[in-house]
């Protein structure tokens, strides 16, 4: 995949402490929206928070000022070590290959949005990508995912399909679970961990904001198992 161009915009990890955001990230919720089936079909936008040039943003779970951090994990003894691979997401990514399109997945990178599943799943509409309905279905539902575990590939031009962001940050709400999502990074904003390594820049990224996923920095879906709860 090519990657995205770094912009001004960084989150860097602290070692067993907060993401601290620098460059004026946007930073605002999106809920995850349903049907009647309880199915991801829509995301919906929530208002933004103030404007700020830094903040820090919890990554322990236990702030009492989430999503902002209060100095909490220090007193848990939270630890942040990050466990995730750092190979690059086409070195870790399994390929399936459909009649006009086809599918990366990297399943380790999951944040349980659950837009994959509805009209029978996305692993399964790669295989129709040549009838003109299960392929927009097929983009749509591999755009919506927010951790970039899924990606959509042009098999004539051999470029991903992404949705456009403008670099911000989202905080997402998953009322159909009960629980509060990970932190999501948009638009090609460069993170950096606690040692340094800079990430792979990519166009869309999920972080984890409960303290428990065992991908750190990435999330890994836990915040849905322990029913995880943004209260501010």
């Amino acid at each position: 995949m090519n990657p995205q161009k770094p912009v001004g915009a960084r989150v860097k990890i602290s070692k067993n402490g907060p993401y601290l955001v620098s460059g004026g990230l946007p930073l605002h919720k999106e809920t995850i929206g349903t049907n009647e089936a309880d199915e991801s079909v829509k995301w919906q936008k929530g208002q933004p928070y103030p404007a700020q040039e830094e903040y820090a943003l919890c990554r322990c779970g236990h702030s009492a000022n989430k999503p902002f951090c209060d100095g909490t994990h220090a007193k848990v003894g939270f630890d942040g070590s990050e466990t995730a691979s750092r190979e690059p997401y086409l070195e870790q990514a399994q390929v399936i290959r459909g009649p006009t399109m086809s599918l990366t997945d990297v399943e380790g990178l999951c944040a349980f949005a659950r837009f994959c599943d509805p009209r029978g799943k996305v692993w399964n509409l790669v295989n129709e990508t040549d009838n003109p309905t299960a392929s927009k279905h097929f983009v749509s539902q591999t755009c919506d995912c927010p951790s970039g575990r899924l990606v959509a590939w042009d098999n004539e031009t051999g470029k991903p399909i992404e949705p456009a962001y403008e670099p911000s940050i989202a905080l997402i709400e998953d009322p159909a679970q009960h629980c509060s999502g990970p932190i999501w990074l948009r638009g090609g904003v460069q993170l950096t961990g606690a040692d340094g390594f800079e990430y792979e820049v990519r166009n869309r990224m999920t972080l984890c904001r409960c303290g428990e996923s065992l991908n750190k920095p990435f999330c890994d879906g836990t915040h849905a198992s322990i029913g995880f709860s943004d209260s501010e």
